[in-house]
């Protein structure tokens, strides 16, 4: 069976490169994975942002949550937006001249090249944690980034536990190997467990679709 061991050769130049070949049918995958609808609203909301803050978005490729980010922040907050694909970003910087998203910012970078030109109020990981291979490194200079009150939120995928788990066990293998040839994400690793560790706060949990969604947020 995949282990989580076998993605840490995925690098951040791997990621972009297979990001880039499928930055234009990825909306696609939010069907296949029946992402839940409502979801990426639940995960801005859980930023608990207001009006002249500062959220960070890493991995936001196509720009799916920024008009969201953008709103709860209004003009007079910043919005900044990173990724490490290019042609993801591509999209995104369409998006942003379209919606005339005027207080966004997106950079082309690794995440743990970026330096955050100020303290945060926020910090979002939308499907794009279990991508990282270094998230551990990335995760508490995040943290540390935060003002007081400042929240990280991870929204992500995993497989489900108890009954629907078992009922899933055979194909786990096939769902496996999907991923591993999209670089979705690895499901094998504990996002839930790893924000707990990292910022050593109770970490609020909340799941969807049976379990394969979640919502996790970390207060400072």
């Amino acid at each position: 069976m995949q282990t989580s061991r076998e993605w840490k050769t995925y690098t951040p130049a791997f990621v972009a490169k297979r990001y880039n070949r499928i930055a234009k049918i990825y909306p696609l995958f939010e069907w296949i994975f029946l992402l839940p609808q409502a979801i990426r609203l639940k995960a801005v909301e859980a930023l608990d942002l207001n009006k002249g803050g500062r959220v960070l978005e890493i991995g936001c490729g196509t720009g799916r949550n920024l008009a969201l980010l953008s709103e709860a922040v209004g003009n007079e907050g910043k919005v900044f937006g990173i990724d490490v694909s290019n042609e993801m970003l591509k999209r995104a910087e369409i998006l942003k001249k379209e919606l005339n998203l005027i207080n966004l910012e997106l950079i082309l970078t690794d995440a743990s090249k970026y330096r955050l030109p100020r303290k945060m109020n926020a910090v979002l990981f939308s499907l794009s944690y279990a991508t990282m291979i270094n998230r551990k490194e990335v995760l508490p200079d995040l943290w540390n980034s935060l003002e007081p009150g400042g929240r990280i939120v991870i929204m992500d995928a995993q497989f489900p536990t108890g009954f629907v788990g078992k009922v899933m066990t055979p194909v786990k293998p096939f769902v496996t190997m999907f991923l591993k040839a999209t670089v979705i994400g690895n499901p094998y690793i504990k996002p839930i467990e790893e924000l707990r560790e990292i910022t050593g706060v109770n970490v609020e949990v909340k799941e969807y679709s049976m379990k394969s969604y979640f919502i996790a947020v970390a207060e400072k």
